[in-house]
């Protein structure tokens, strides 16, 4: 069986936490024989770690080695890198974001045509059995239309400490760029990507501005700090649904919540935990599923599903279209934020 030849473009976290395991354990379809980073020590480390034979200074001249490239930089660098990979004769699987702008997307996208060359975003979350046991119960029509969705990715206080998560230069966003476009996303895939119309939206950072706030996630610069850290959002689409947004790295509320749920004409559904709830002969049918959020299998079913597409042998989850969907709508929803007016985008 042929192998698909991989190389890692950016050896931080990301990389060696979900995809550099997830492509060892599908070791009989693909290979990654090279890794780059601009942190030549911490390339070094990758490779040794996950027997990776070749550690690279410059992206371009991996380019030239492998079939596909899985991009894990900062989101400043996804849109360029993309699109040199793909110019190069390459398939590429970016990390979440897309890129820093719907124009970026754009030109992604553009180059992914070009080249006749596969292109896919890691929403991951897609993956879950959580994701996609609702997935199901939507197409088999559970819910009816869609009417109201709510989506509310909310942590009490964990500012990523490490990275450049708080760098709005080199990420473009905080919280919700981060973290809350993972369930933006599902929600959308969910409702089969409806055309959005308007968006509404306020973005904060006063509690990360303040000094010596809780983190339970490692200690971050208070005075540097230009990213969001808590976002709310309101957004409406050509179909009639609307959808009810908050997120948040640093919230003063009890405990986490990861919620995502849609009412709908004929019933309605909560993805965490699952349940379908049905009007039926005057009272409510509940029914419940063992659905998890495993997010450990779903890194190791995306790398499957990226490889398969590549080699011909399946079709990708994550289309980069709906991906610059979720770009487009968080920018609008800075955009709002910083005008104070909602954005109309049709």
């Amino acid at each position: 069986m042929t192998k698909l030849k991989m190389g890692i473009i950016g050896a931080g976290g990301i990389a060696q936490d979900r995809h550099l395991p997830a492509y060892r354990g599908l070791g009989d379809m693909v290979e990654v024989i090279a890794v780059q980073d601009v942190n030549s020590a911490r390339a070094k480390e990758a490779a040794g770690k996950f027997q990776i034979p070749l550690v690279l200074e410059d992206y371009h001249e991996l380019f030239r080695e492998v079939d596909a490239v899985t991009i894990c930089t900062p989101n400043k660098f996804h849109a360029e890198i993309t699109v040199a990979a793909l110019e190069a004769g390459v398939h590429v699987l970016c990390e979440k974001p897309m890129a820093m702008t719907t124009e970026e997307c754009k030109q992604m996208i553009g180059a992914s045509e070009k080249a006749g060359k596969l292109l896919s975003i890691a929403y991951h979350y897609r993956q879950t059995d959580a994701a996609q046991v609702a997935k199901r119960a939507v197409m088999d029509g559970d819910v009816g239309d869609p009417l109201v969705v709510r989506v509310r990715a909310m942590r009490r206080r964990k500012v990523p400490g490490w990275g450049v998560f708080t760098n709005k230069e080199l990420q473009g966003g905080g919280s919700l760029i981060d973290y809350g476009c993972h369930l933006l996303d599902m929600a959308l895939w969910l409702l089969g990507n409806p055309v959005p119309v308007e968006v509404l939206g306020s973005a904060y950072n006063r509690l990360s501005k303040t000094p010596n706030q809780p983190n339970d996630w490692g200690i971050f610069d208070h005075e540097t700090f230009d990213v969001d850290d808590h976002v709310s959002g309101y957004i409406t689409f050509q179909n009639g649904v609307s959808l009810l947004l908050e997120c948040s790295w640093a919230a003063n509320i009890k405990e986490d919540t990861m919620h995502l749920s849609i009412s709908g004409s004929e019933g309605g559904l909560n993805v965490y935990p699952f349940e379908l709830y049905r009007p039926k002969h005057g009272t409510f049918l509940t029914s419940e599923a063992k659905a998890e959020h495993n997010e450990q299998e779903a890194g190791l079913r995306q790398a499957k599903n990226f490889v398969e597409s590549c080699l011909g042998k399946g079709e990708q989850l994550v289309r980069p279209e709906q991906a610059m969907q979720v770009s487009q709508l968080i920018e609008a929803i800075y955009r709002s934020s910083e005008t104070g007016k909602g954005i109309r985008l049709v």
